[in-house]
């Protein structure tokens, strides 16, 4: 590990260097793309920095302590060994974490899809339910939502709902919500008093940047139509929704929630994006489907990752087999406990592999 620990830091200088130079300035993606290792570097170089003094204090005081005559001197040299020792293990246990593989998407922003699924109506007010638990939780971390797109039912739910996340770190936190969520619980509408199962899909993508995907004009069909349900007058007097189709891989993203045809192109753009890097991620990850299998599952959208069940009043995800009787804090946001529990799960599985 040291010896890793040592290129790293060997690396961290020679790319700061390299930061000042001005043909580094001048080329924007390779300016931005040495910045972001630096930053992910520095945090390993200062810990392993602080690791290495106390290697060396240790040294020190047990050569004082092998060699020095005086009682109380060696007493303390003893004593400040026990506290070193101490720190060397956390310092060191806090390397392994930080040298654990990374995704290169972790501090991106994040395209969030809710789709309701089985169930009807039932199913689309369980997706308006999602959301507001997710903007609940982002609101937590002082993250950023904003409404990209929207179709409702028109009984208060969502057929679909496509937000934008902002804020550091927000792929890390929420990339393990793909997959479907099941609902059981008794519709307002049901008289009889029977619980009702319905289900609904969640997809969480990376924004993608224009830098991060090439897109070809001419690979993009855009269609100009009438936008259509809610939304007031004037957005239904004005050619303004936007179907963009992306030719090559058969993407169509659609927006017609603003009145402003420029302003709906620009959002279908940022869904376009992040799909198109999605679909290149799934086509990579599908061709190493072997070797990427991870204990919280696979990361297929069709897969079933978490239940929400309203009489007993309790949350389980089925992949790390993780139950808690506490949902009406769930769908208030309170979503840390299982995201740590499914965190600390693929840290372990990555650990295990590299040992």
């Amino acid at each position: 590990m040291l010896d890793k620990l040592q290129t790293l830091e060997e690396r961290y200088q020679l790319l700061s260097g390299q930061l000042t130079l001005p043909e580094t300035a001048a080329d924007n993606r390779r300016f931005r793309d040495i910045s972001k290792e630096v930053s992910d570097l520095s945090e390993i170089v200062q810990v392993f920095n602080a690791y290495k003094k106390v290697l060396s204090d240790l040294e020190d005081n047990r050569e004082l302590v092998a060699t020095e005559k005086d009682r109380d001197m060696r007493e303390l040299a003893i004593a400040e060994i026990e506290m070193l020792e101490e720190r060397e293990v956390s310092l060191k246990n806090e390397l392994t974490e930080l040298l654990t593989p990374k995704d290169p998407n972790d501090d991106k922003n994040v395209i969030l899809e809710i789709r309701a699924g089985t169930g009807g109506d039932e199913a689309g007010l369980f997706v308006a339910d999602l959301f507001r638990m997710y903007s609940y939780y982002a609101e937590s971390r002082r993250w950023k939502v904003e409404t990209l797109s929207v179709n409702e039912t028109g009984v208060g739910g969502y057929k679909e709902v496509i937000a934008m996340i902002n804020g550091k770190g927000a792929y890390s936190r929420l990339k393990y919500e793909s997959g479907t969520h099941r609902v059981q619980r008794v519709p307002a509408t049901e008289s009889s008093g029977r619980i009702h199962t319905s289900a609904v899909t969640v997809a969480v993508l990376p924004e993608a940047e224009e830098v991060d995907i090439d897109i070809n004009p001419t690979d993009l069909r855009i269609d100009v139509y009438r936008s259509s349900g809610a939304g007031g007058q004037h957005v239904n007097t004005t050619d303004s929704a936007i179907r963009i189709t992306h030719i090559p891989t058969g993407i169509v993203v659609t927006c017609q929630d603003e009145r402003s045809q420029h302003k709906n192109k620009d959002k279908g753009m940022r869904i376009l994006r992040a799909k198109i890097l999605d679909h290149a991620v799934q086509e990579a990850d599908d061709e190493r489907s072997a070797d990427r299998k991870k204990q919280v599952g696979s990361g297929d959208r069709s897969e079933r990752i978490r239940t929400y069940n309203y009489p007993q009043g309790r949350v389980t995800d089925h992949r790390v087999g993780l139950t808690l009787h506490r949902l009406d804090a769930i769908l208030e946001g309170d979503l840390d406990e299982i995201i740590e529990t499914l965190i600390r799960t693929v840290r372990a599985g990555e650990l295990s592999q590299g040992e």
